[in-house]
């Protein structure tokens, strides 16, 4: 009866997002924890103050290109997987040891982080004190590298409107900065990779090739949807076997055989999915205990927040700029528009699906309550061929 109840209030629109996710996923699942509710709250401020430090250094950097202080912003979804990991690994450590003051203290803000921590190798059967040091110090690095590689597809994708500065920029001027932040993020990440073992470089460097390798290929998926556009059957096959349905040339550290047949798994997981496996290695590097459940739960939920939050928004602008995307794709591919949108809408539920199977087996509801926020925060109207 609760969890009946709990689903009818969860479809109520003028709620808030945030409580119908959460009530949306008790609906699903059964699971309601108070706990991770309240540790959100505290994930929330912790990673603020660590993207403060970043925004601060892009700041110092613009300052030194423009000749005067620019105030800079910047709206990205994608450093959620990091707040999650961070989440998932304080909530092991305080189930293991509850009411730890340390563990609290580290929660409030205050720097107890060795930068050291990790430069005699990862330790195993870490003290729950230990875990969530490392797991601050790869979170700082984490959220560095992502906006880092959010910042390069910005630039390689011509997209800057996630990012503001406190002056009236010129598309020229957007692009600049873009390139000064992205600079001044891979500079000091460099410094940061030279201070670990070389094994955390190497799979820091390994995500991002297998990420740009995608990237490169970029011109040649805009050729095909131009091809496509104007009716060229040879080119619908190629986006149905090439982006579509790819197979992988090269081994995804952590989805399976069920993932891999995913409709675009193989382009999405080289676009963004490749980011976070490399991100979660880095914390298991530390010695941290990753489960493959909640690995799978994050990257499948980056994926599909990508298409039904970014691609989806975006749709008008890719289909008129020649830019292939999953949405872009399904409305080539697709015998009507009707059809196109009940395919997106298919694709997305697919992955959000399953990231929310996997984050409850792995007994991470911040993760699965995150998934249902990212449901329930599309916005699929602004697609053609929504059905009566």
């Amino acid at each position: 009866m609760f969890k009946t109840g709990a689903g009818v209030l969860a479809d109520r629109r003028r709620l808030p997002t945030a409580l119908r996710a959460v009530l949306g996923y008790y609906a699903d699942t059964g699971v309601f924890d108070a706990g991770s509710l309240s540790l959100k709250s505290e994930i929330d401020d912790r990673t603020e103050a660590m993207v403060d430090d970043v925004t601060d250094r892009i700041e110092d950097a613009l300052e030194d290109e423009f000749g005067r202080p620019v105030e800079f912003s910047y709206d990205t979804k994608l450093i959620l997987p990091a707040q999650l990991t961070l989440g998932y690994v304080y909530r092991n450590a305080r189930q293991q040891a509850p009411g730890d003051p340390v563990i609290d203290a580290i929660a409030d803000g205050v720097p107890t982080v060795d930068e050291t921590a990790l430069e005699q190798g990862p330790a195993q059967d870490l003290a729950p004190r230990e875990m969530v040091v490392r797991a601050e110090q790869m979170t700082r690095l984490s959220i560095e590298a992502l906006i880092d590689g959010d910042m390069r597809d910005a630039i390689n994708d011509d997209e800057f409107e996630d990012f503001e500065v406190d002056f009236d920029a010129s598309e020229a001027d957007r692009r600049r900065v873009a390139e000064v932040a992205q600079s001044a993020l891979q500079s000091h990440l460099d410094g940061l990779l030279e201070d670990m073992p070389p094994v955390v470089e190497n799979a820091y460097q390994w995500a991002v090739d297998y990420s740009e390798a995608h990237q490169d290929r970029d011109g040649y998926f805009r050729e095909l949807m131009t091809a496509a556009e104007d009716g060229d059957e040879d080119s619908l096959t190629d986006i149905r076997e090439e982006y579509k349905f790819a197979e992988y040339d090269e081994e995804p550290a952590t989805l399976t055989e069920t993932e891999k047949e995913l409709p675009y798994s193989k382009t999405q997981y080289a676009r963004v999915g490749v980011l976070y496996d490399g991100m979660l290695d880095l914390y298991r590097l530390a010695g941290l205990d990753i489960d493959d459940e909640f690995a799978k739960a994050i990257v499948l939920a980056i994926i599909g927040a990508q298409v039904w939050l970014d691609d989806v928004d975006d749709y008008g602008d890719d289909r008129a700029e020649g830019q292939l995307t999953p949405v872009t794709a399904e409305y080539l591919l697709a015998p009507d528009d009707e059809a196109a949108y009940r395919r997106v809408v298919d694709v997305t539920e697919q992955y959000l699906d399953l990231a929310k199977s996997y984050a409850t087996v792995a007994d991470s509801p911040l993760t699965g309550v995150a998934v249902e926020y990212i449901y329930r925060s599309g916005e699929p109207d602004v697609l053609p061929g929504k059905p009566e």
